[in-house]
């Protein structure tokens, strides 16, 4: 058989496979988007802070995905929890420390004028600085879900959803019939998968960035 006759064949697989990655890397991607923002807004103003956020996000970096999905299966059990509570692990430093380096970056006088203007300290942050800071964090998000597409397909391992079982699937059953085209769709379709989103945070950047700002 061939690579597209295969495609052909299991076409509904592929598609339920690809929208079940996409899912399970957008959801958890949000969730790490809203804790690493957190996170940052909390600490920028401190150095001591900072570092320790950024270091602490960093940390899981060095755990390798096979080991740290190993470690969650007593604790959460297979498929989606430890799949879940991964990627939102490892998503987490790229929008932490883009978040501190963005509000940090915020022209100071400009915090001053809204401060001159009577404007609390929330309404700063929220209506001054995180929106100067959006495009750097925006960045951390991009670079967060061209990493999570590749963990996610690792997640194969424990039961998780995804492209990652095609792959699985044919990597345990080299030198047998469709194994490598069940691995080369699997790879494939995490690639596009990646393209699609990163041409999707351009636009968002576009029309979430004013013109001045993107200047």
């Amino acid at each position: 058989m061939t690579f597209w006759e295969y495609l052909s064949s299991r076409r509904e697989q592929l598609l339920l496979e690809t929208w079940m990655h996409a899912s399970a890397v957008l959801q958890c991607m949000l969730l790490a988007t809203l804790v690493g923002v957190l996170v940052g807004t909390l600490t920028y103003r401190s150095d001591r802070g900072g570092q320790l956020a950024v270091a602490s996000t960093a940390s899981v970096l060095t755990v390798p995905s096979f080991a740290l999905l190993g470690l969650l299966i007593p604790l959460l059990g297979l498929g989606v929890a430890p799949t879940v509570t991964a990627l939102t692990l490892y998503g987490l430093l790229p929008v932490v420390r883009n978040t501190i380096v963005g509000l940090r970056g915020v022209d100071p006088a400009l915090v001053d004028a809204a401060r001159g203007i009577g404007m609390p300290r929330p309404a700063v942050l929220l209506r001054v600085e995180l929106p100067l800071a959006w495009p750097a964090i925006l960045t951390g998000i991009r670079v967060s879900t061209q990493m999570l597409m590749g963990v996610a397909a690792i997640a194969a391992y424990v039961s998780g959803p995804g492209l990652g079982n095609q792959i699985f699937h044919g990597l345990s059953r080299l030198g047998s019939a469709n194994a490598i085209n069940a691995a080369l769709a699997g790879t494939l379709a995490i690639a596009v998968l990646a393209l699609l989103f990163d041409a999707a945070y351009v636009l968002i950047g576009r029309l979430t960035t004013s013109r001045g700002i993107r200047v």
